[in-house]
């Protein structure tokens, strides 16, 4: 026992020795440029007093740290940013901040001490200890900075760091354009912030320390830039017994010291170690390459809705004199990505362990316009994304390229990353457009400094391209990158670091979906007639469509204020706070519901425009599966402030409709009905085929009286589509006075529900006067605790009862009425048909008392009901 005890206190011990690293997010002040009149030598001397300086939030921007000191007011509130000052209209200075940080740290013996910056915008100096640490002027938004620290460490250990950090160089008059006058992408920052058609100016254009800054501290090694290349031959399905799959693992090795180095690199993965021994020579940077390694049954890692998100846990060591010098950990899931050309759709078809993937994806700005991320942020966003059925994200290249932390959340929940770099056809010259500075010829070839960008796009691979869920690279949004940059890329960078993902030129390219259409080759954009997406053939793999997504009353108190809570009408400009939250034209479409009352009737009928559209929109592209399309990508899901306009959930990661008729349409195995010819169609997802199952019709008046139509047992392909039957000349006979409910499910043999959808349609003036005087129905609701973090509602409709139309449910406080947020329901706004019932999940986060269950419907009166 003794000997046992003895070993894990010698392998505690050696563990110990090895690297550490911790963040420096507390304890930073800050102040204006204008307010410091000493230097950064001066102002880095742990004497110099910072009595009168304000408490600085890192990460975060100047914006938000002034925001947290109440400096602003929200700005993501009704005519907020209106009240802050603008960049542009300011000068750079009053942007432009000093800020501080005092720790402690020291080095003994052959410790390394190293400071690390993920991310700053725009440009920084460094000083520490009364030393300088840049010889030259950090630039660029979008790369990290390292710095070996040892030498500058003050012998007692007490240390400070001081940032001078300043706005972009260019930020650009933000006068309404897509990127404001397009001069905000004369540097290697974030475009979106000078304004687009979904989001206000960002005043301070996002400067700051936005992203984590760290202290690693390793023996004489530094262990960095791992790469592991994953090889999955064949093709695969998910259960079973698989053959083998390859491991291809590098790592750079750096020797700061002046002293040759000599020891063990390992690499621990799926029980197994493989080491080499190495010399390392006095102050060098050293690439060094594994020998293959095979592992046997694999547990591979699927996209969502195909299998399994499984992970393997691999541990690299330097080794030397029994102690570890540095180490590092990662995820790797096993994978492998191909991509082939589809001749009858003409664009590329996305594979996966051999395996075709049907793309329904979304796109995606950024979490929080103000930078303000988080791990849990991250995780419920991507949770939303998983929920929605979707199987990728397309990263927007006005943007950032994502954190470490959002790869995470997508390798974790299955969703492929399509990553773009930083160009957007708005800024970067693609149109003439009179909002901007300067002409096409300049655009093209921003930002400035072109090698700036190659030493960035190196860096932010390197720091991403060991995610299982990164499936794609794209020079940029609707454009390429300038030649001397595009080519580099394609022709070296991607090759030396990844050359395993596909790279589109521009998102929406020839090499990725043939336009044979003309027009810019994505959208529509804006509501559609539902009918649209199943007759109007688009682009065959369409990188932007669709933009929704007002939320629900609840949601639109968040932001609006209370006088400015009036529902828009028809062909009527709208009140100004809905305007300057990008309010696009709903009433149209709300209009055959009945004119809204006010803002909570147009609310809720928002939400039927908005289940209805997305719904249609997967069900469309789906329904032409491997014929017209290989994927679609909506435009878009998420907002990263409170605007009116293109999300499945609000900035407050509260869902609305979009996101539950997108889930709908976008089911696995899915039962639908063509509007436009009534044929009653199955797409199965699946890898494999499916028999025997039976496919049901039935249609509900308004009384809730049933018409049953017909079913059928049948079978399905794997990876296909199959029309069943025609409702047209039943519906056709069916009085459409007031219009019908339809109801379709697929069966298995046991009569388990693989799958339903619930239609409403028009009376045949195209308006829904049944469901204006649809009487009210008691819906009997029941909720239980089923786990720490979970609820189970039920939702009962007696017998002789109208269909209980329409309902949302919600998890709330049952003190305060608010709802629990985010939270995460596996259906919602769902209908009741008559003598049914329905069990719906809702999971939610942390530790939650005094919970409640409401529920409201559009015949069914608001109600609270107590948890059991």
């Amino acid at each position: 026992m003794r000997r046992v005890l003895l070993f894990f206190l010698f392998v505690a011990n050696f563990c110990a020795q090895a690297q550490q690293r911790y963040e420096l997010n507390t304890g930073w002040l800050c102040n204006n440029i204008k307010e410091v009149k000493v230097s950064g030598q001066q102002l880095s001397d742990t004497n110099f007093s910072l009595n009168s300086w304000m408490p600085a939030t890192v990460p975060g921007t100047v914006l938000t740290t002034l925001l947290n000191n109440k400096k602003v007011p929200d700005p993501f509130y009704g005519m907020n940013n209106e009240k802050i000052e603008d960049v542009y209209k300011t000068g750079n200075d009053h942007y432009t901040y000093w800020f501080v940080k005092d720790f402690s740290e020291k080095a003994v013996a052959n410790e390394q001490v190293w400071l690390q910056f993920r991310g700053i915008n725009y440009k920084a100096e460094f000083y520490l200890n009364g030393k300088k640490l840049n010889p030259k002027t950090h630039e660029g938004m979008h790369i990290r900075a390292e710095y070996n620290i040892t030498k500058f460490l003050s012998s007692t250990g007490k240390n400070r760091l001081a940032v001078l950090v300043y706005p972009p160089d260019f930020p650009g008059n933000p006068n309404g354009g897509q990127g404001g006058d397009g001069t905000i992408a004369k540097g290697l920052t974030t475009q979106y912030t000078a304004g687009w058609d979904w989001i206000q100016p960002i005043r301070d254009r996002n400067t700051g320390i936005w992203d984590k800054v760290t202290i690693e501290k390793t023996k004489a090694i530094n262990i960095k830039n791992l790469h592991v290349v994953t090889l999955v031959p064949g093709k695969r399905l998910p259960a079973g017994t698989q053959k083998p799959a390859t491991l291809k693992v590098s790592v750079e090795v750096d020797n700061p010291t002046n002293k040759v180095v000599t020891g063990v690199l390992q690499y621990q993965v799926a029980g197994k170690t493989i080491s080499k021994s190495i010399s390392l020579p006095a102050s060098k940077n050293t690439t060094v390459n594994f020998a293959d390694l095979s592992i046997e049954n694999p547990k591979l890692w699927w996209p969502s809705g195909y299998g399994a998100q499984n992970l393997y846990d691999l541990k690299i060591q330097f080794l030397s004199a029994n102690q570890v010098y540095d180490q590092e950990s990662l995820k790797v899931g096993i994978r492998q990505i191909d991509n082939i050309w589809n001749a009858h759709t003409k664009s590329m078809g996305a594979y996966v362990n051999g395996q075709k993937i049907f793309i329904k994806g979304g796109n995606w700005i950024i979490s929080d316009a103000m930078l303000r991320f988080s791990d849990a942020r991250y995780d419920a966003e991507i949770r939303y994304h998983k929920d929605m059925n979707l199987n990728l994200i397309r990263i927007w290249g006005g943007a950032i390229l994502e954190r470490p932390e959002f790869y995470n959340a997508c390798d974790k929940y299955g969703l492929l990353v399509f990553q773009d770099f930083w160009f957007s056809g708005d800024c970067n010259g693609r149109w003439v457009d009179p909002m901007k500075k300067e002409d096409q010829w300049t655009r093209r070839n921003y930002p400035d400094n072109h090698p700036l960008v190659l030493d960035a796009i190196e860096d932010q691979v390197k720091m991403i391209r060991n995610h299982a869920s990164l499936a794609f690279w794209c020079g940029g949004n609707e454009i390429t990158p300038p030649e001397d940059i595009l080519n580099p890329v394609k022709n070296d960078i991607l090759p030396r670091l990844d050359g395993t993902r596909l790279f589109f030129d521009f998102s929406n390219s020839d090499e990725m979906s043939f336009n044979d259409l003309g027009g810019n080759g994505d959208g529509p954009y804006g509501i559609q007639d539902p009918k649209s997406f199943w007759s109007t053939k688009t682009f065959p793999y369409n990188s932007e469509v669709g933009s929704v997504g007002v939320g629900d009353y609840e949601s639109l108190e968040r932001f609006i204020p209370a006088k400015n809570m009036v529902a828009p009408q028809f062909k009527n400009k709208p009140d100004s706070v809905w305007d300057y939250h990008k309010y696009i034209a709903y009433e149209q479409y709300i209009n055959p519901y009945g004119k809204a009352k006010d803002v909570k009737d147009f609310a809720m009928k928002a939400q039927l425009v908005n289940y209805d559209q997305y719904r249609a929109l997967m069900e469309g592209f789906s329904n032409k599966m491997w014929d017209w399309y290989t994927g679609s990508i909506i435009w878009k899901t998420q907002n990263p402030w409170t605007a009116l306009r293109g999300q499945m959930y609000d900035y407050y990661l509260d869902p609305n409709a979009c996101l539950y008729g997108l889930r709908k349409g976008s089911e696995p195995l899915h039962v639908m009905m063509n509007p436009v010819d009534s044929m009653v169609t199955v797409v199965n997802n699946g890898f494999t085929g499916l028999n025997n199952l039976m496919v049901q019709a039935k249609a509900y008046d308004m009384d809730g009286k049933e018409h049953f139509i017909t079913q059928a047992f049948n079978s399905i392909g794997a990876s296909s589509v199959r029309k069943f039957f025609s409702l047209n000349d039943f519906l056709k006979k069916l009085d459409q006075k007031e219009g019908v409910f339809v109801s379709l499910r697929i069966l298995d043999q046991k009569q388990r529900i693989l799958s339903e959808n619930i239609y409403w349609l028009a009376d045949k003036n195209g308006e829904y006067s049944g469901l204006q005087k649809l009487k009210a129905t008691p819906l009997d609701v029941m909720a239980a605790k089923k786990s720490n973090n979970k609820v189970e509602v039920t939702l009962s409709n007696k017998n002789d009862n109208p269909v209980a139309f329409f309902n949302r449910i919600a998890l709330i406080d049952k003190q305060s009425g608010k709802r629990i947020l985010p939270a995460f329901y596996d259906d919602n706004y769902v209908s009741i048909l008559p003598g049914e019932h329905k069990n719906i999940t809702v999971e939610y986060t942390g530790a939650q008392d005094n919970l409640a269950v409401e529920v409201y419907g559009w015949n069914v009166e608001r109600k609270t009901v107590a948890i059991n």
